[in-house]
């Protein structure tokens, strides 16, 4: 083992509860080892300023009081800033300031958009990456998965679409790789709360309410949802029929006189056109922007049960009236983590720091499940995600994992789901909720931002 002096850390892409809890247990590793952390600001973005905007993380190895594993967030500052592997000369200078900083090895947090601004790095300097997403659409089902995917020229400018053309009919769950995502319970725990406390509001006012869930292109939050016992879960793995989902709403509106129905917003019909899809705009990242795929849903159901339907029940005035959206939206990604991602993303944040001391280069370290031997830390190179154009493809629910009759979790899927929820709550998120949300000082004490903290350590580089 090559031990390192010094080593830089960075998180980019979008914000989630568990990447303090990473940068903790690399940092608290990297103390046990003697090496040195400085932490690069607002992501990739950091590194293209030529003031390389950093802070020490560990003075004396010991770890500074500002950076905790109980903080949502990123002490760090992300940003959807990425390099592109074409920019030779912008790279160059990037490794020549890690290089001016005495840093010796890069881990990065993030997910695929930040393999790809990493891997560039990694043909010069050694990085790793610690994963993290709500999504927890970084991984794959099995080992083979990247060779499934085709690619198709669509137009005469060269942009391609990828298909999977095959799939296995079913998995093992010890055969997935990266089995959950840091970040991915703690959304799961908010958007169950959120479901139970919009069902009391639907069963008061006998209504249909559609609460929309985050997952662009991965169906496992709504998957998860289930925690929250809706009635009825659509992912965007699997086409919306329409017809089927009006008859499952009617039987259960007509036997208990309210539905809550979780849609992940990538949720696409039968002709595979996203319900919520506004093509002309997009968000910082590139992506399409939704325009909401539970409004869509309302607007599809509204004639499809018709007025008559509310108000041959004398329950409401039209169908308008009688269902009503919500998204949980931000909340997911945002707050305190939740123990298993407290624990689990320390414990790969303190695996990255060992890959980059073991001298391993542009590898990603993995949370791994099995029967016997419960969650266990691994690693797997980078390039084994992508397929054979260089494409990293999110993770989707296995269709083994969803019955798309019952619109439920299927008996795969909820053997998948409780490894992982089991014991993800600890007492003390209970006690925090008891202790510190209706603490009377936030009444009268302003909130203090770690960010002003944090600028006070902030270093530049000459």
């Amino acid at each position: 083992m090559s031990i390192m002096q010094r080593i830089g850390i960075l998180t980019a892409g979008g914000d989630t509860p568990a990447l303090n809890a990473t940068i903790y247990g690399a940092v608290e590793r990297a103390n046990q080892l003697g090496i040195e952390v400085y932490g690069i600001l607002k992501g990739f973005g950091g590194l293209l300023d030529s003031r390389v905007p950093h802070v020490p993380l560990n003075p004396l190895y010991m770890t500074i009081p500002e950076l905790t594993p109980m903080m949502g967030g990123t002490i760090l500052g992300a940003s959807r800033t990425y390099i592109d592997q074409d920019e030779t000369e912008a790279i160059k200078k990037i490794t020549q300031r890690l290089k001016q900083l005495n840093i010796e090895g890069l881990i990065c947090i993030g997910g695929d958009g930040t393999i790809n601004g990493m891997q560039p790095i990694s043909d010069y300097f050694p990085c790793v990456l610690a994963p993290k997403t709500i999504d927890n659409d970084l991984g794959l089902n099995y080992i083979d998965e990247p060779y499934e995917w085709m690619r198709e020229e669509i137009d005469s400018q060269g942009e391609s679409q990828y298909r999977q053309v095959s799939r296995r009919e079913e998995i093992d769950l010890d055969g997935m790789i990266n089995y959950v995502t840091p970040g991915y319970a703690t959304a799961v725990f908010v958007v169950a709360q959120s479901i139970q406390r919009i069902r009391t509001t639907a069963e008061s006012h006998r209504r249909i309410a559609i609460v929309e869930v985050m997952g662009r292109n991965s169906g496992y939050i709504a998957l998860g949802a289930a925690y929250g016992q809706p009635d009825i879960i659509l992912i965007p793995e699997v086409p919306l029929d329409i017809d089927l989902l009006e008859e499952r709403i009617r039987a259960l509106y007509d036997l208990q006189k309210n539905v809550v129905i979780v849609i992940g917003e990538g949720v696409a019909d039968e002709n595979g056109k996203r319900l919520g899809e506004t093509s002309s705009s997009f968000d910082p990242a590139g992506n399409v922007i939704f325009s909401g795929a539970a409004e869509t849903l309302k607007d599809m159901l509204i004639p499809r049960l018709g007025d008559s339907y509310f108000q041959q029940k004398r329950r409401h005035a039209n169908a308008n009236a009688g269902i009503f959206t919500r998204k949980v939206g931000h909340t997911q990604r945002g707050g305190r983590p939740i123990r298993f991602d407290r624990y689990y993303a320390s414990q790969l944040g303190g695996k990255s720091v060992d890959l980059l001391t073991q001298g391993q280069n542009n590898t990603v370290t993995t949370l791994q499940w099995s029967n016997e031997k419960g969650f266990t830390l691994d690693s797997i190179h980078g390039n084994k995600l992508r397929d054979n154009w260089k494409m990293i493809h999110a993770r989707t629910v296995h269709k083994s994992f969803y019955d798309s009759q019952r619109f439920r979790p299927s008996k795969l899927g909820i053997e998948y789901l409780t490894p992982i929820f089991s014991h993800a709550v600890g007492s003390d998120d209970l006690e925090l909720m008891r202790n510190d949300i209706c603490n009377s000082g936030n009444l009268t004490t302003r909130y203090q931002s770690i960010n002003v903290d944090i600028h006070k350590r902030l270093k530049m580089l000459e």
